[in-house]
């Protein structure tokens, strides 16, 4: 063969190989910027997605303190009716013990001034208790 045969096909080859270097270098590239783009996309979709949240975690924490603020006011309440209760409670029983001494001082009284007259009025009632008359 002659050699500027043999240096043609040789030329030929390294154009050929340069071309397939040159189109793979360009297909790589367009896929490093596809894959950036996406990377980008992927980013910003990301980036949406933690404002929603953290927006709702946000709206959640307020609602949750507002529900315990509730049910703190809720426990005042109900605290503060149980001691009215129980004052008005010891404020009966106070009455009740008055009542009950005085009764029994006019009783006492009673016995002293007519005793068989206290006597009378004490028949036991069939289920344990004093009558009524």
């Amino acid at each position: 063969m002659d050699t500027w045969l043999i240096a043609l096909i040789v030329v030929a080859v390294l154009v050929l190989i340069a071309l397939a270097a040159f189109a793979y270098s360009k297909r790589s590239r367009v896929s490093r910027v596809r894959r950036a783009a996406e990377q980008r996309e992927q980013a910003r979709e990301n980036m949406q997605e933690a404002q929603v949240r953290a927006a709702r975690a946000d709206r959640e924490q307020a609602l949750a303190e507002e529900q315990a603020a509730q049910a703190r006011r809720e426990l005042a309440e109900v605290q503060e009716r149980s001691a009215r209760a129980e004052q008005e409670a010891r404020r009966r029983a106070a009455g009740a013990e008055e009542d009950r001494t005085a009764a029994e001082r006019l009783r006492s009284e009673a016995e002293r001034l007519a005793p068989d007259v206290v006597s009378d009025e004490q028949h036991p009632h069939p289920e344990g208790g004093a009558t009524r008359r």
